[in-house]
């Protein structure tokens, strides 16, 4: 038996695994579940798939292989395995977290040096400039030029943008949207523009937790240098990172994300809309990771004139738009049919919506070019929730 010491404190969920694919559909009811057992058909490609590479690992049946690699690195994240797993909490009394179990054999890969290229060139952006995208740090805030958006300085909210809302061409959208829809609703917010750097989330999700702990390191080293108390982030993923990574690292602050602060605003009745059907996506990294499912739902369900309708996969059970754990930026998933992006805008498409309300970045994105693959363009439109309220708002 080989001696893979890390997996060691798994085992008895690795070996309370029956491989009775609950991880793959809601509550037994076959509707899908698994992004990547919903691209790929294949049992490997599911979080039980990736228990069973582990045990023949373990058992020294299985190398620590490039073929393993594009297997571990295709998985989104999305948690949905650990809301369906019953059977290994009955016998273990507690739920296997699949998504860190695999977090944590990524990093063994990082430190094999096993990781596929795409994951590699991603990390190392990150290393030299602060961002997957190969972006000087000069041009992080760029995307807040001419809008007149403060830098923070004492304000009672640091806005924090990230990645994807600084230098995605759909992210851009969505963080200028929020951003001038929280001015005009005088909420007191500040930016750091080109002194931001990434949360690290995907980069711990991807397993180089070095350069995470890194990372998390400079942020919380800023973020107390300029007084920061309150934070809130454009992304549910910089939200997971700072809120749940941060304070055991000594970054304790108040953190919302952005639908969040809105809900507030809801109160008092400060946003109103022309009628219009919507219906909500849940990001996994604000649902399943954070349980925070009413705060969007409370902002669409409380503006007059929305008539909001529910897809059949919602809160715990919201199928994945493929873009966490790194996918949004190496696109292992694929595309085609059955990616996890263009099964949730179908799903969407049912309702008979005309909007579909997203409250993530990545999940904008992700959904967008789904609509175009899907070509019901004109059909279906995918908003952010602070473009829906900017744009329709009277």
């Amino acid at each position: 038996m080989v001696a893979e010491t890390f997996l060691e404190e798994y085992l008895p969920s690795i070996y309370t695994c029956i491989k009775c694919r609950a991880c793959l559909t809601s509550n037994g009811e076959s509707k899908p579940m698994c992004p990547m057992n919903e691209q790929f058909g294949f049992f490997s490609y599911s979080s039980g798939g990736m228990v069973l590479i582990a045990r023949a690992i373990y058992e020294g049946r299985l190398d620590w292989s490039p073929e393993v690699a594009d297997v571990l690195y295709t998985c989104t994240m999305c948690r949905a395995c650990s809301e369906q797993c019953r059977n290994i909490y009955y016998l273990t009394n507690e739920y296997f977290n699949v998504p860190y179990f695999v977090e944590k054999m990524r990093e063994e890969l990082v430190n094999r040096g096993k990781i596929p290229a795409i994951a590699r060139d991603c990390l190392k952006s990150i290393d030299l400039y602060g961002n997957p995208y190969n972006k000087p740090g000069t041009k992080r805030g760029a995307w807040a030029e001419g809008l007149g958006i403060p830098s923070y300085s004492g304000q009672e909210f640091l806005f924090f943008i990230g990645d994807v809302g600084s230098f995605d061409e759909r992210g851009i959208k969505v963080a200028q949207a929020v951003s001038t829809l929280l001015m005009k609703k005088g909420v007191s917010f500040g930016i750091l523009g080109n002194d931001e750097m990434s949360d690290g989330n995907e980069v711990k999700t991807m397993g180089e937790s070095g350069l995470f702990e890194l990372l998390a390191e400079k942020n919380i080293q800023k973020f107390k240098e300029l007084g920061v108390k309150k934070i809130v982030t454009l992304s549910p993923h910089a939200y997971n990172s700072i809120r749940n990574e941060y304070p055991k690292r000594g970054g304790d602050f108040e953190v919302l994300h952005y639908t969040q602060l809105l809900a507030k605003l809801i109160e008092d009745k400060k946003i109103g809309l022309p009628e219009v059907k919507v219906t909500y996506h849940d990001p996994c990294y604000l649902g399943r990771h954070n349980q925070e499912y009413e705060a969007p739902r409370k902002v669409l369900k409380s503006i007059p004139g929305v008539k909001f309708v529910e897809m059949n996969l919602i809160k715990e059970v919201a199928f994945c738009c493929g873009g966490g754990g790194g996918n949004f930026f190496t696109s292992m998933l694929g595309s085609g049919e059955k990616s996890p992006g263009r099964i949730r805008v179908r799903q969407a498409h049912e309702t008979g919506a005309g909007v579909l309300a997203v409250a993530c970045p990545l999940c904008a994105k992700m959904l967008d070019d789904a609509v175009k693959d899907e070509g019901i363009e004109e059909k279906l439109k995918v908003k952010d929730i602070a473009e829906i309220i900017n744009e329709f708002e009277t």
